[in-house]
């Protein structure tokens, strides 16, 4: 019986696991038909014979993005929509680009852990685990060093070396998606009715009136 058991909470764990995040392939590639007027759970397959390395291929990472914006940063997602051939692979990558004191506001992705390695200056990053516990976790990143955000949990990271900074990322999603809060909570569209804010932030109405004037 105790063995049974055992065996049921083996495969519940497993299954749990394979359900985190986009669903294994089951050929070689599906190389994503991004024309197609076909909705599925990601896209459709284009014909393997029209399949081309362009469907795989993207450049210009390398490059620095403008980062003269509010926040001081430029985040360059690739995803099944710039990559076709990540359909179905379960991953994609971003360059994220920060002015000093630039910060990526605090934000989540829906479907997907992330990597992330500092590859110049110095950034801080951070997470904030679920309720009822709300734990900050946070850490100095220096060039070379790495951190990981787990799937939607709130993180952010802020530039502050005296310098110029970019990481990559890598996100267990072909298309992760993300909720920046202050967009979603102020920016709402349409919005967010201000007494329901106001007594969520424990503020008076018109803080919520001026902060939703600004999204």
């Amino acid at each position: 019986m105790a063995a049974r058991i055992l065996l049921l909470l083996l495969i519940s764990l497993i299954c749990s696991v394979a359900f985190a995040s986009d669903h294994s392939p089951l050929q070689d590639f599906c190389v994503a038909d991004l024309d197609s007027p076909v909705l599925v759970n990601g896209f459709v397959c284009k014909d393997p014979k029209l399949v081309k390395a362009e469907d795989f291929h993207i450049s210009g990472l390398h490059l620095r993005r403008n980062t003269s914006n509010p926040f001081g940063s430029f985040a360059n997602r690739i995803t099944v929509n710039r990559v076709p051939g990540l359909n179905t692979l379960g991953i994609s990558v971003a360059r994220a680009d920060f002015a000093p004191l630039g910060i990526n506001p605090p934000h989540y992705h829906p479907r997907a852990s992330e990597i992330l390695t500092v590859l110049e200056g110095t950034l801080i990053a951070g997470f904030v685990t679920s309720n009822p516990e709300n734990r900050l976790i946070m850490k100095v990143l220096n060039k070379g060093d790495l951190f990981v955000f787990p799937a939607g949990l709130i993180h952010f990271q802020k530039n502050i070396g005296p310098g110029y900074a970019y990481s990559i990322s890598a996100l267990s999603s072909q298309d992760p998606g993300v909720v920046t809060i202050a967009n979603a909570v102020f920016g709402s569209k349409p919005d967010i009715s201000s007494d329901i804010l106001a007594k969520a932030f424990q503020v008076d109405e018109q803080v919520i009136n001026q902060i939703q004037d600004k999204f």
